[in-house]
């Protein structure tokens, strides 16, 4: 049986705002990011829950700090004074934290509000095949944090099997425009190995991505 540590979430969370709407777990907002979650002008938006355990979480308040609870309508008037660059430059709002997949009832009802928004979801695609094949139908990008093919790396690094991964990066290769996939695969330390990182690159060229960033993990001091 798979150990779960506490604070990880593998299934859609259904947080409920007052009313019964759909909330979402708001842990940051950061804005006027350019060209870095994807294209033109957006806002980050963080929020709450993770399947994974990584050795260097880049976001640890994910697993520990409580998040302020939003509903669609709230978040929307935290971001629409972006709206005129967001309509320019082809930009929206990035989902990030956290894993951004959890939250699927929660963007349905947002959607509606931001016409003309790109919406992009930074995810690393450990979650239920079906929970993919919905978002693939609410978002118009996805940044997919792939960290590495190798199953015993991906294991040790992730604390969780790389399966889910695997069957939802085939979906995404075959259903997705791969135009609007961004694949990461981080040089990650004591973990893989440049190697690893060409063996991982050249597997996902092989399924038909096309947009695949190789970078150095930044180990960030506790």
């Amino acid at each position: 049986m798979e150990e779960r540590l506490p604070g990880q979430e593998t299934r859609p969370l259904r947080p409920r705002y007052d009313g019964g709407e759909p909330g979402y777990p708001l842990l940051a907002l950061s804005r006027h990011r350019m060209e870095l979650d994807g294209e033109g002008v957006t806002t980050l938006v963080a929020g709450a829950g993770c399947p994974l355990a990584c050795a260097y979480c880049i976001n640890k308040t994910v697993l520990c700090q409580a998040p302020t609870l939003v509903s669609a309508a709230e978040l929307y008037e935290k971001t629409r004074i972006d709206d005129l660059y967001f309509q320019a430059s082809g930009g929206g709002l990035c989902f990030g934290g956290g894993e951004s997949l959890l939250h699927l009832d929660f963007y349905e009802a947002l959607r509606p509000l931001c016409p003309g928004w790109r919406f992009t979801a930074e995810t690393c695609l450990n979650v239920p095949p079906e929970t993919v094949a919905r978002a693939a139908a609410i978002f118009d990008a996805f940044i997919i944090d792939v960290k590495t093919l190798d199953p015993a790396i991906y294991r040790a690094y992730t604390g969780r099997e790389q399966g889910p991964l695997l069957e939802n990066l085939r979906f995404l290769s075959e259903q997705f425009n791969p135009a609007r996939l961004h694949l990461r695969v981080p040089l990650i330390p004591d973990y893989n190995d440049e190697a690893d990182q060409t063996k991982t690159e050249a597997a996902l060229r092989e399924m038909g991505f096309i947009h695949i960033e190789r970078f150095p993990y930044v180990v960030r001091g506790e």
